[in-house]
């Protein structure tokens, strides 16, 4: 029998699993340390289900956007044309019951993968021990519920960790009032006033998601704007969309503490009760019923032996690694959350696809952010790739830019679809698709075609040659495509 290479990967989330997965295909001795369920924290914790509970919040906000014009009757106790009254419902405690039961089903579904690849499952914690062998072998101590430990001997290891929500000295969770994105699915009744403290990715979704399902919503921002790191125009659009559903968007007020009150008095009036008060920096106070912290994440590599083991972190104690996912020390990877390369499940995977290629001696291609296809679940979505508007205005690169509005698009009138739009960027001389922007219902669907023209140099003229079905949203772009070449065509004329 040939040489088999033994892999241990520290962690189950999706850098892990996918890694262990490859690795097991190509013949490798692979055992996945996890303490709490592969799929890790975008499974049972994040990702998963937050989309899962913006599913629901998605019905909703298509129902009440759309239903009158729509021509839908509600039963015989629909509001009359001015009473601004909700005609639908959330069973919240349903909703996290759906969402907890999703989330274990998908990490129960990833198990079995992993085994009935050749795979093995340990539970517990996993510490690098800090000597290698002669032969470059690298041991993993592995610390079990009960205290017991075990050693690994690994030729390769992988470090998939993750990431945890960040917490602020002055506003610690407590699970019931004061929550993290973690914690919110054991909610059993709808948060009445809701203030969110953060207005990046996670607290926008989580703002749109509860606002949605019936929660009034407070979104406090320390930047001029939500979303900060995404396309300006899709944000414009997006908090504009926020406010004009009732929420009270707060820009450059950033919290200072958060705090536990038992004189809470809703909007409603109702009696005094348990609720929350936030303070802000500049001395302005703002009461509701529950906070949501979303502030950023921390990388779990502390404590787990990496420096010891010759791992260079970074100041932030993510792990530092190339394009093909070796950290500083031989024979040690690391993938995911705790690289803080981009926080996507898309990009953790293929660092922990990346590294096992390499380590097994198979074809690789180093990581390309320019290509990764990235989406904010909010109602409308945000689906981004490649070159970015920040890139054109900087100078960073030069293309051509051109925005058109979903208004125009008749599916989407057909649908009552009103905020949106695509926006294409492309290179003024050869019309290569270099990067894109959809603001629409369901993005994360539509940016496939421009994620495809970006990874393959298409033009725009080869995207406008595509079929379109007529009517689809996705004519949009072929549309813009089609605007871009004519504008290019018209230039090189002159």
């Amino acid at each position: 029998m040939g040489h088999v290479t033994r892999i241990v990967i520290v962690g189950g989330g999706p850098g892990g699993y996918e890694a262990a997965l490859v690795a097991a295909q190509l013949g490798a001795e692979v055992t996945v340390v996890d303490s709490d369920g592969l799929g890790g924290a975008s499974v049972l914790t994040d990702c998963v289900p937050s989309k899962t509970l913006i599913a629901t919040a998605e019905v909703m906000t298509t129902f009440d956007s759309s239903y009158e014009e729509l021509g839908i009757i509600v039963a015989d106790d629909t509001p009359p044309i001015e009473q601004s009254a909700r005609v639908v419902g959330v069973d919240l405690g349903k909703v996290n019951r759906r969402v907890k039961r999703l989330a274990l089903a998908q990490s129960h579904d990833i198990t079995q993968s992993v085994l009935r690849a050749g795979g093995r499952v340990v539970r517990g914690h996993g510490r690098l021990d800090a000597g290698q062998e002669p032969d470059g072998t690298r041991r993993v101590v592995v610390r079990a519920a009960d205290g017991s430990t075990q050693t690994l001997l690994a030729d390769a290891v992988l470090i998939a960790t993750g990431a945890h929500p960040r917490e602020l000295p002055d506003a610690q969770p407590d699970g019931e009032r004061i929550l993290t994105w973690t914690q919110v699915y054991d909610l059993d009744e709808l948060p009445a006033e809701l203030i969110v403290v953060g207005s990046g990715v996670t607290g926008a979704e989580f703002a749109g998601a509860y606002q949605a399902l019936g929660s009034k919503v407070t979104l406090v921002s320390s930047r001029d704007r939500v979303l900060p790191g995404e396309d300006p125009d899709a944000a414009a659009l997006l908090e504009d969309v926020f406010r004009r559903r009732g929420m009270n968007v707060m820009a450059r007020s950033r919290a200072q503490s958060v705090k536990r009150i038992s004189d809470y008095v809703s909007r409603e009036g109702r009696a005094p009760g348990d609720g929350v008060e936030v303070t802000l920096a500049d001395g302005r106070v703002i009461r509701g019923s529950h906070c949501l912290m979303a502030v950023g994440s921390i990388p779990n590599t502390a404590g787990i032996g990496l420096e010891e083991a010759g791992v260079r972190l970074k100041e932030s104690g993510h792990v530092w690694t190339d394009r093909v996912s070796r950290t500083t020390a031989q024979g040690i990877y690391a993938a995911g959350d705790c690289t803080g390369v981009l926080m996507l499940a898309s990009v953790a995977a293929m660092q922990g696809r990346i590294a096992m290629y390499h380590i097994l001696g198979d074809v690789v291609v180093p990581l390309n952010l320019k290509t990764v296809a990235s989406n904010v679940f909010t109602d409308p979505e945000i689906a981004t790739v490649g070159a970015s508007q920040a890139d054109v205005d900087s100078g960073r690169i030069r293309a051509s830019v051109l925005k058109l509005p979903l208004l125009r698009n008749p599916r989407a009138k057909m649908q009552g679809i009103r905020d949106g739009f695509v926006k294409l960027f492309c290179r003024p001389g050869t019309g290569i698709v270099v990067g894109g922007v959809v603001v629409a219902p369901r993005a994360s669907e539509l940016i496939h075609p421009i994620s495809i023209a970006v990874d393959n140099n298409l033009t725009v003229e080869q995207v406008a040659k595509a079929f379109t079905v007529y009517p689809s949203l996705s004519g949009s772009i072929a549309e813009v495509a089609r605007q871009l070449h004519t504008r290019k065509t018209q230039e090189e004329q002159f």
